[in-house]
């Protein structure tokens, strides 16, 4: 233990001293409160190590023109605290890139946070070393530290794909991905611009690129359902009347499906003749935002329910866009609504009006390679100053697994999720003792509000192991008949929805060689919560507490928790 730790473990035979009691990977939303939760309200000593040279995660990498959160600004936030709540004003509904990355400045400065932060540091390996019952973690300066307890809080985004179109490195102008964007002002003026792809984050960087370059041609596979934000600045009233409810707010917003302040506003469109359904579906449309996407209860089970919304949607984009044709070309059919990530606009359809923006269909001219001079597809050679890569992520396990994390007996957990990831509550893995993941897969993560998920993670982590260390309990780990019951659980609630139709990065579709497994838990964040905290109360139902590595994976096993049951 480091000497200004408040706490004595015991150790056994088994266990040696750490440099702390936990090593924390990323300084973003996750890494920040988990520090402050163990350090600051439980006195143990942690580390943080991030690769950045700033606090921020996704909002540090991701500064693409347009980058905006999609959920609403007033409840993308920390709870926890009720003088940043009262410090911090917001300025738009949706706020940008450089507003959310300020706000966890504040935070990280308001709570004194960087002095415990290692930044310009990646992680290259973490191995848990079985004699001394404790993680060794290794960074890419060479050097090695060890903690009792190691807990990722790396994201489910943070590590950019880019499809293997070949020649990519052969291309003499610039290139860029979204999720690895300059830290200075680029510029498109006058250029023959290209953005490769139509996912949430192409849909956000298309309508800012735009104005500025000289051509701008898009490359969509898939067309994507898009809603508009109807984003708009806050003004005084508005955020004196956020702040007089905001525990009513909040309260809403951790206690309900998804992590927002709302909930569906009718049951299900089933039934209903399709001037009905407009007449919900309008007030919900000029709304704008993922309201729009709860209008209706069953909209992720029901197809029909689901048809009217997307025809809906559809019928909008046609309205929007001049060209009949070019507007088909961007209506998607291939997909329910929201099975994909459900993205939200500011004048995406409006922008292929514009006479410098073409379209190419790379499912009917698919894309054959990079070229020194821009784009080949099956059908043409395209001429670029600039490509934009807005490819998405290796979503939900990449970031994990390049980390050569490796278990008892030397397992790596890659290794481990060779046919899909497999966890406990998506909190943590059997044969990785000690081991957390904040917002991993198997939990709501991506189908949520994100903060209110990464507060519920942490408190239940933050909690177990200040109890574990009151107790005196060296080793937690899953027992290998929970992990496989919440893993065929999730399986069974996500096969229940609409979503695992979809070829999505839910599913890992857009990674060759992935496995094909939904991947986020989709049985809703106010019943999750409930989940993990009544394994807490149940002593840690589901989990192995040894004083002894050699005790693992012998211990007789629990029961299921009821949700696992149905109940």
């Amino acid at each position: 233990m480091s000497e200004n730790n408040t706490h004595e473990s015991a150790v056994t035979a088994e266990t040696a001293e750490t440099d702390y009691d936990a090593i924390v990977v990323g300084a973003g939303f996750s890494g920040l409160y988990l520090l402050h939760r163990l350090r600051d309200e439980f006195g143990l000593s942690v580390k943080v190590i991030e690769k950045a040279d700033d606090v921020g995660g996704t909002w540090y990498w991701n500064r693409y023109p347009g980058a905006r959160c999609d959920s609403e600004s007033h409840v993308y936030c920390y709870s926890f605290n009720d003088e940043i709540l009262e410090e911090w004003d917001w300025s738009e509904r949706y706020p940008e890139q450089p507003e959310v990355l300020e706000y966890l400045r504040f935070v990280a400065d308001h709570l004194d946070l960087r002095r415990d932060i290692d930044f310009e540091r990646e992680v290259t390996s973490a191995v848990f070393d079985e004699a001394g019952g404790r993680w060794e973690i290794t960074t890419d300066d060479g050097s090695q530290e060890t903690a009792r307890y190691f807990v990722s809080a790396v994201g489910c985004l943070s590590k950019p794909f880019i499809p293997d179109f070949g020649g990519v490195d052969s291309f003499e102008g610039d290139w860029y991905h979204t999720g690895k964007w300059p830290h200075e002002p680029v510029s498109f003026s006058g250029k023959r611009v290209a953005i490769i792809g139509t996912g949430a984050t192409g849909i956000q960087v298309i309508p800012e690129v735009a104005p500025e370059a000289g051509e701008l041609t898009v490359f969509q596979r898939t067309p994507n359902y898009a809603v508009p934000a109807r984003n708009r600045p806050l003004d005084d009233k508005d955020r004196e009347e956020i702040k007089r409810n905001y525990d009513e707010i909040l309260e809403k917003a951790h206690n309900s499906g998804f992590g927002h302040p709302f909930e569906a506003a009718h049951e299900t469109a089933e039934g209903l003749s399709n001037e009905e359904v407009e007449e919900l579906l309008q007030p919900r449309w000029e709304e704008g935002g993922f309201r729009y996407m709860l209008t209706f209860g069953d909209l992720i089970t029901n197809p029909e329910t689901n048809e009217y919304v997307s025809d809906f949607i559809r019928d909008r984009i046609r309205e929007t866009v001049n060209d009949p044709e070019l507007g088909e070309k961007l209506v998607p059919t291939d997909h329910y609504y929201a099975t994909k990530r459900p993205p939200l606009h500011t004048n995406y359809y409006e922008t292929f009006n514009r006479d410098n923006v073409d379209l190419v269909d790379v499912r009917e001219t698919p894309i054959e390679r990079i070229t020194p001079e821009g784009v080949r597809t099956t059908d043409a050679d395209y001429e670029f100053d600039t490509i934009i890569y807005a490819t998405g992520f290796d979503a939900m396990t990449g970031t994990l697994l390049q980390m050569d994390i490796r278990g008892r007996d030397g397992l790596t957990l890659e290794e481990k999720w060779s046919d899909g990831p497999k966890t406990y509550l998506g909190l943590s893995v059997h044969s990785f003792p000690n081991m957390f993941t904040i917002t991993g897969p198997q939990s709501p993560s991506v189908l949520s509000n994100m903060p209110v998920s990464i507060e519920h993670h942490v408190e239940w982590v933050s909690e177990t192991i200040k109890s574990l260390v009151d107790r005196d309990v060296p080793l937690i780990e899953p027992t290998k008949t929970a992990e496989d019951a919440w893993t065929e659980h999730n399986r069974q609630v996500g096969e229940s929805t609409l979503y695992t139709e979809a070829d999505s990065w839910y599913m890992g579709d857009n990674v060759p060689g992935k496995p094909r497994v939904f991947t986020p838990y989709v049985g809703g964040v106010d019943v999750y919560h409930d989940t993990i905290l009544e394994a807490a109360e149940k002593d840690y139902e589901g989990f192995e507490l040894t004083e002894s590595t050699q005790d693992l994976g012998r211990q007789g096993e629990q029961p299921r928790l009821s949700v696992m049951e149905g109940d």
